[in-house]
């Protein structure tokens, strides 16, 4: 049967190390031993030598071998056996110049020639080595015994038993088995430690299920339809899918790069590097209106989910705006009441030229309105705008007029630019004025330099303080009080937004005379003049549009 392998990260990482650690505790013992086995037979041999030479340096040893012929009992094994025993060398053998025996630690050896070579020391050189003689294996030292006057008589060999150096080689056996040991232990616990913390951070998850769970990871992050941003904890950006890439207006070369260092200044960075504090924060990127949320990770480090909310401020504009011609359609309708009881009651007193001349005005007024606007505006969406925050603005009280120095063409490149402008500005200056004094008034100035579209909107109400001339175009920056799931605070910011993308500015100032003036340029918002026919075909179709639309 195939052994089964750990299916956790962390018992196979331990597993592994264990492993490692075995292996590489088991190699480093060994590679200790070969050498200690080598430096142990060197260290003999050096012994055994060192033995030789202070044999040979013994004064009237070569003076022995040149009296008489060799004995057991002869001055040779005598000293020889005294070296041997002093020095606890396995023999101390003196050889002549033939390799004829004169000392051994077996008698009956001596008279008798060597077993191994005394060549080299015969000679006259040192030599050590490992060899087989007639006592077995040992380590030997054989050195050349020079006569009084330097002549070469014979040699001097001395063996060191082998089983010595072995029996060393054995006593440190249990001491570097008991230090591998040791390490081995020390390796495990290490181990175990690694693992006990990886089984943590990866939570007792199977190898095999990592790579499935970063495939539906990948799979969710660019499949959903919410921008997602993870940041590590100094800023970087460490994930990031398809949509936030999409919304934010950034590349794919965005990981590991600072937040900072990819969007420019301003709130939407602030918010998602935590430095704006909320849930469901608002924010405006290219203009797009963003929704932000933060959640911090246990790394230190945080995720941001960013939803685009763009089309959900388009829907709740235009509702605002259908519920604005709702309330002109009404404040018409009861006006339009009002009149029709007024004409009843002349008829009925039979004052018919009286009932004339209502009419007569009632009807002028109204024409007077669309004209006074179609004169000057003659893009029908513009001046259409204008005409119905006219009838709201007069249902609120507020005067809705648009000053003598307007003059649009109608040669507008996208004029669903210039009614987002026009059409938040003016609200914000209803706002402002209707609640603020009884003979409150907004004035509507817009007019073409070339190609670049300036619009003004000016009201006499309390006006926008210089501190906060900046901070009104800033994302979820309000005075008003937010309604329940209508954020506010995006009109003045999607303003500004929209006048840079055109290379514009959109500014706050002071009306002469008291209240707020707010200024916005939008550079090429004009298509270029081409014919005076061109632009006169132009006024006359607004003119009979905005004729329609006072009817």
């Amino acid at each position: 049967m195939r052994p089964r392998l750990p299916r956790r990260v962390f018992a196979q990482a331990l597993s592994v190390q264990l492993l490692i650690t075995t292996g590489v505790t088991a190699l480093t013992a060994g590679l200790f031993l070969a050498p200690l086995g080598a430096q142990l037979d060197e260290q003999a041999e050096h012994r055994a030598l060192a033995i030789a030479e202070a044999a040979a340096a013994q004064p009237g040893l070569a003076h022995d071998i040149l009296a008489g012929p060799p004995s057991p009992d002869g001055p040779v094994q005598t000293a020889a056996e005294r070296i041997r025993l002093a020095t606890d060398a396995s023999y101390v053998v003196v050889v002549d110049t033939r390799g004829i025996r004169y000392s051994h630690t077996t008698p009956a050896e001596i008279g008798r020639h060597v077993s191994t070579d005394p060549g080299p020391a015969l000679a006259g050189h040192e030599w050590t080595g490992i060899e087989n003689g007639t006592l077995g294996r040992s380590a030997r030292g054989k050195v050349p015994l020079r006569g009084p006057e330097g002549a070469i008589v014979g040699a001097v060999s001395v063996g060191i038993a082998y089983d010595d150096v072995r029996d060393v080689l054995l006593h440190a056996l249990p001491g570097i088995l008991t230090n591998a040991g040791a390490a081995l232990a020390v390796g495990a616990l290490a181990a175990l430690a690694v693992s006990l913390r990886l089984r943590k951070r990866t939570r007792g998850i199977a190898l095999s299920e990592i790579a499935a769970l970063l495939d539906e990871r990948e799979a969710i992050l660019h499949g959903i339809r919410e921008g997602v941003v993870a940041l590590d904890r100094k800023g970087r950006v460490r994930l990031v899918n398809d949509e936030a890439r999409r919304l934010l207006g950034i590349g794919p070369d965005a990981l590991g790069r600072p937040l900072d260092v990819l969007l420019p200044p301003g709130r939407t960075t602030d918010v998602l590097a935590g430095r704006v504090a909320g849930t469901d924060l608002l924010t405006v990127r290219d203009g797009r209106v963003l929704v932000v949320n933060r959640m911090d990770t246990a790394d230190g480090g945080t995720v941001a989910t960013l939803r685009d909310r763009t089309e959900l401020e388009q829907l709740g504009r235009e509702l605002d705006g259908t519920r604005g011609l709702t309330e002109a359609l009404r404040a018409q309708d009861h006006e339009h009441a009002n009149r029709l009881h007024t004409l009843v009651g002349l008829l009925e007193l039979e004052m018919y030229q009286e009932a004339v001349d209502f009419v007569a005005e009632v009807t002028g007024a109204h024409r007077a309105t669309a004209e006074q606007v179609t004169e000057r505006v003659h893009e029908p969406l513009v001046s259409a705008l204008l005409v119905g925050k006219s009838a709201v603005a007069a249902e609120r009280g507020v005067a809705l007029r648009v000053s003598e120095e307007s003059d649009l063409p109608g040669r507008v490149v996208d004029p669903r630019d210039l009614v987002t402008v026009l059409g938040n500005l003016v609200d914000n200056a209803l706002d402002a004025a209707g609640n603020y004094r009884p003979d409150a008034f907004v004035e509507v100035g817009i007019r073409a330099e070339g190609t670049t579209a300036v619009v003004t909107v000016s009201d006499n109400g309390p006006g926008v303080p210089e501190e906060a001339r900046e901070l009104v175009f800033a994302d979820g920056w309000s005075t008003k009080k937010a309604a329940p799931n209508r954020p506010r605070g995006l009109g003045l910011s999607l303003v500004r937004r929209l006048a840079e993308r055109y290379g514009g500015s959109a500014r706050a100032g002071e009306r002469d005379g008291g209240g707020a003036l707010f200024t916005v340029e939008l550079p090429d918002a004009l298509h270029p003049l081409t014919s005076g026919a061109a632009v006169t075909g132009t006024r006359a179709s607004g003119t009979r549009s905005l004729e329609g639309v006072s009817r």
